[in-house]
């Protein structure tokens, strides 16, 4: 072989290496927290959520969730004396050398000033933080310890963040997650510099503008969110891509044609403006339009075998799977998604008896602003689906996940919104 074809397969093999780096992983923990009725456990609320690192020469470490459905990241101050701080890591400015203090536009804010601090209030769904906003190196896995080293990696950057100076008890109390990174879309946030992904891509590293998620089933399996691209070992076949309807709004928000219950189509989307779904790993239910509960629920109730009494798990009784019609294609819902885990109690009208009732988890969803025929996709899609976003192309994608020999069991159910 001759020289230069020598050097030619070297440096070929050299952007081969260079195109793998372009991506990164981040491991997730999963935590269920019980929801007790009756000294009963009816169902669980859960969450996942990966490790960052802030600041330098000593990172702080931290857990986030990474939450599609916003766009800034917070974490607990350490000024904070809130029960919901005090129960988590919380970040020092006094141990960072790489911190600026700053208002929401951006301009230094001086400690010396006799002008008062910008501040800020969001809601996550179930919980509101407030705080005020620093400047800051942050790296989402692993983080070199040299200012230089971190600047030029692909998981590193400088971005304004929510220092929480108050946080509401729930959800923040029940969960380990210390703090919320956003991964909606660029628009969600108060300012570019705010959205933490928007910098990374900006990067020294030009990491690609897409990430991509995997909720296991299975509490032996982690799952794991992977930027700049997709893990196809994760993947059962190709993924499909939806459009993203206005993007402007900042969510991964898609339209959804119809919706049906096994083969009978519901009229659900038969109106102005139809329905559409938003893609959202900050929730850890399957949310739907206040107006569609209870034709849901009644199209997808099931009654228990009688022999089986309370302690029966409805997600092991088959059912049909709820449907939604992209256009193009369709995603589903099985039953051992969908249903509480515990049957309901209900009376007839008829005889008055007791009937041993299973029903759907579903949360009643009011986001106007939206229209009036959100759905939320939460954990319930998300762990059937590898779901892909890409910002460049404005889509959001949909593959089978792998599911692993030993993963054929429902695992535990969801009852909440987590964020």
């Amino acid at each position: 072989m001759s020289m230069k074809r020598v050097l030619l397969l070297a440096a070929y093999s050299e952007i081969l290496v260079s195109i793998v780096e372009t991506s990164f992983t981040v491991p997730l923990k999963k935590q269920h927290v019980p929801v007790i009725m009756n000294n009963r456990t009816v169902t669980r609320k859960t969450a996942y959520f990966g490790t960052i690192h802030v600041g330098l020469p000593n990172p702080q470490s931290f857990t986030v969730v990474f939450d599609t459905g916003s766009g800034h990241l917070f974490l607990p101050a350490s000024e904070c004396t809130d029960t919901a701080c005090r129960l988590h890591r919380t970040y020092s400015r006094e141990k960072s050398s790489t911190v600026v203090e700053v208002n929401d536009d951006g301009t230094e804010f001086a400690a010396d000033s006799d002008e008062e601090r910008d501040a800020v209030a969001i809601a996550y769904g179930t919980g509101e933080i407030v705080g005020d906003f620093v400047r800051e190196l942050v790296c989402l896995g692993n983080v070199s310890e040299s200012r230089a080293a971190a600047s030029a990696s692909q998981n590193c950057a400088t971005v304004r963040m929510i220092t929480a100076k108050e946080m509401s008890p729930q959800p923040f109390s029940s969960f380990e997650f210390d703090g919320v990174l956003g991964l909606g879309l660029a628009a969600l946030a108060l300012d570019p510099e705010f959205h933490v992904f928007g910098q990374l891509v900006k990067g020294a590293n030009a990491l690609k503008p897409s990430f991509s998620v995997f909720l296991s089933r299975n509490d032996d399996t982690p799952s794991e969110i992977t930027f700049g691209g997709h893990n196809e070992q994760r993947m059962q076949g190709a993924i499909t891509w939806a459009k993203v309807e206005s993007p402007e709004e900042g969510y991964w928000r898609f339209k959804i044609q119809s919706v049906r219950v096994g083969d009978e189509v519901l009229p659900i989307c038969d109106v102005p403006g139809g329905c559409s779904g938003i893609l959202d790993t900050g929730t850890s239910m399957l949310g739907v339009p206040p107006q569609a509960v209870s034709t849901l629920l009644w199209h997808t109730a099931r009654e228990a075998p009688d022999e089986s009494g309370s302690e029966f798990d409805c997600r092991r009784l088959p059912g049909a799977p709820m449907v939604f019609d992209l256009g193009d294609f369709t995603v589903s819902v099985d039953p051992e998604d969908y249903f509480r885990p515990t049957p309901s109690l209900i009376r007839g009208n008829a005889t008055g008896e007791l009937h041993s009732i299973c029903r759907a988890a579903l949360l009643p969803v009011n986001l106007q602003s939206l229209g009036k025929n959100v759905f939320l996709m939460g954990e319930p899609l998300l762990k059937k689906y590898y779901t892909a976003y890409d910002a460049h192309n404005e889509r959001v994608g949909f593959a089978l996940a792998a599911r692993p020999a030993q993963d054929g069991k429902p695992q535990n159910s969801v009852a909440d919104v987590v964020v």
